[in-house]
């Protein structure tokens, strides 16, 4: 077996036990993974339509709200548990001689595929709310991947960085509460001042969920934030892999 092929079999292996262990110990199990992002959409639903009704976003609103939500919860959920990603099992990083990027690549991977398993209830609410599907929704596998290559680049930055200062683990929560309303979730950039609008596409995961909305609201798919979301994925990744190749020989020393 080849290298590579040894490290995708343990990338599996350790992504399943993950999975396992995060449900076995829950009697509710799948219904933990979608009941945040329903209880946020609800209530951001009621608050926009039902109270002050402003016009932050598309018709159906609740399907225009889980497009952003779902990914959005595999991205923040990433990034929050690669904080812990070599303090948890600090023997087993030491002992094992895959290379270590298997440890923040599992966690991605993991909440990937909660993602993935969510998305039937995107498609439910779609399919009673009356939300249309266009041929945008082809563009769904590559907003995963951009997100996927963003992800794992934030936390290759992350992981090791927390080792040597444990206070940035308090500190991406907090960055992680900012990003939830500096992201377009709740509200689409369309719907920013004129004077705000061009800063969105700093922001790479506003490009992403685009993408994903843009199977059911055409109008949200804007190839200039796309194409600033992809660039900025892959310089990400790039300085990951930098951050992480420089810091994996100190990290062992110190867990």
């Amino acid at each position: 077996m080849s290298r590579s092929a040894r490290y995708r079999h343990a990338l599996w292996i350790l992504t399943v036990r993950d999975l396992r262990v995060r449900y076995s110990t829950s009697a509710l199990g799948y219904v933990w993974s979608i009941l945040d992002p329903l209880v946020m959409s609800g209530i951001y639903w009621f608050v926009f339509t039902q109270v002050f009704r402003r016009d932050v976003g598309e018709e159906p609103y609740i399907v225009f709200l889980l497009a952003a939500l779902l990914p959005w919860m595999w991205f923040t959920g990433s990034v929050s548990d690669s904080t812990r990603a070599f303090l948890r099992e600090a023997k087993l990083v030491r002992s094992t001689t895959i290379p270590r990027t298997i440890w923040v690549n599992r966690i991605v991977l993991s909440k990937g595929i909660e993602f993935l398993a969510a998305l039937p209830v995107l498609a439910a609410f779609a399919i009673f709310s009356g939300a249309q599907v266009n041929l945008d929704i082809v563009l769904f596998p590559l907003a995963i991947v951009i997100q996927a290559v963003l992800t794992i680049g934030l936390c290759l930055i992350v992981a090791p960085l927390v080792v040597f200062f444990r206070d940035l683990e308090r500190a991406v929560k907090l960055i992680l509460r900012f990003m939830f309303y500096a992201t377009p979730i709740i509200y689409s950039t369309t719907a920013l001042p004129d004077k705000i609008e061009p800063f969105a596409a700093f922001n790479p995961l506003s490009g992403i969920f685009a993408l994903y909305r843009s199977a059911f609201f055409p109008q949200e798919l804007n190839w200039h934030l796309v194409g600033v979301s992809a660039a900025m994925s892959a310089v990400i990744l790039a300085v990951g892999l930098l951050v992480f190749k420089r810091c994996e020989r100190s990290v062992l020393k110190e867990i």
